[in-house]
């Protein structure tokens, strides 16, 4: 019993995936009975074509589609007319024009990715009547049939089976992110009382890096379906581009980060960065959660009390001339910080306007402090 409930919380928490597993089972199956009803000659193309544009999203599975069926139209009709119109024999003959069909269609692959299918599709267009002595003009009518079978199958698949939208993925993406910037941001203002070097602060900024690509990739997928009219939601430019510039904002305080307050300016601002830290990574947290489950609240007037309690203590260390007479270097991390956490404030309240959007509930008190 106990195993069973670990399996089946182990597959919830990897729905989309399945999911997409589901759609794929479907889209083959369905391509192949599609193919064979047809007699179509090879259906094996009609289905690694419908397992090719049945991707993670609708978004996703439209751009996947058109790509390949625009590199398969331009391939077979660039294959075929290489094989009707340039006489050949033998092998050596063959070995020429099968030369003269990669390289073009790579080059043009290279120059657009999204058109490498138009390789591929030309070569078989052009090999498969040398292997079944075949008409090149049926072969190539025969590809776009089996190709446009499979990508239609696996379009229609992602829309009706289990369908999975990018705005939806937009949430979990977006979430994901906010969590790991928040524990870098902890990490690294921790790094204030004791430093931290560059290898500590790359591998911070890795998995930040690699899943702002992710988001905004998902980004694109979501307002491609929104321009197809496919999904519904706000605008993602705007979460987006404040979730970009909070990670601009942990690059900084990384920067402030590499060495560590004079101690005796350690001793009074660690109770107040130790509070701005809580403050900043619990509603960015609370905001994470609450993207991920639709709903719910993330209170950003904590967030504004820390910053006010930092700015009064900031305020009488540069009073007691405490920061005068320290390296130039310390210095300038110093009021890099202020600066670093004045734009975190800002931007917080962006993310607290685009969580409202997002969550369909009224803004909270922006945070006013100055640091």
């Amino acid at each position: 019993m106990a195993f069973g409930k670990r399996m089946l919380g182990s597959l919830h928490g990897h729905k989309t995936e399945l999911s997409l597993a589901v759609r794929l089972a479907v889209a083959a199956v369905a391509a192949y009975a599609i193919a064979r009803a047809l007699h179509l000659m090879l259906p094996l193309w009609a289905v690694l074509t419908s397992l090719i544009v049945t991707q993670m999203s609708v978004g996703r599975s439209l751009k996947a589609t058109r790509d390949y069926m625009l590199g398969t139209v331009g391939g077979a009709a660039y294959g075929g007319a290489i094989a009707m119109l340039i006489p050949h024999s033998g092998e050596g003959g063959l070995l020429a024009l099968l030369v003269l069909t990669v390289g073009p269609m790579a080059f043009i692959g290279a120059v657009n990715p999204s058109l490498s299918a138009a390789t591929v599709t030309a070569v078989i267009v052009l090999l498969v009547p040398a292997m079944n002595h075949a008409n090149p003009l049926d072969s190539t009518i025969d590809r776009l049939f089996e190709v446009s079978v499979g990508g239609l199958t696996g379009l229609v698949v992602s829309f009706l089976v289990l369908p999975s939208r990018a705005v939806s993925q937009i949430r979990i993406n977006a979430a994901q992110l906010l969590e790991l910037e928040a524990a870098a941001f902890a990490e690294l203002l921790a790094g204030l009382t004791r430093g931290l070097d560059n290898d500590a602060l790359h591998r911070i900024q890795d998995g930040i890096g690699t899943a702002m690509t992710d988001l905004h990739a998902t980004g694109l997928e979501a307002e491609r379906e929104r321009a197809a009219h496919l999904s519904k939601g706000p605008d993602t430019g705007p979460l987006l581009r404040t979730i970009q510039r909070l990670r601009h904002d942990v690059v900084m305080i990384g920067r402030a980060s590499v060495v560590p307050l004079p101690s005796n300016v350690q001793a009074r601002l660690a109770r107040p960065l130790s509070d701005v830290s809580n403050a900043i990574v619990g509603y960015m947290r609370a905001v994470a959660a609450s993207l991920r489950d639709g709903g719910g609240n993330a209170d950003i007037q904590s967030v504004d009390a820390a910053l006010q309690a930092y700015t009064a203590e900031v305020a009488a260390l540069r009073s007691e001339g405490l920061i005068r007479g320290v390296p130039v270097d310390v210095a300038e991390r110093f009021f890099a910080l202020g600066f670093s956490l004045e734009q975190m404030r800002q931007n917080l309240n962006d993310l607290d306007r685009c969580h409202a959007e997002w969550c369909e509930r009224p803004a909270g008190k922006p945070a006013s402090a100055k640091v």
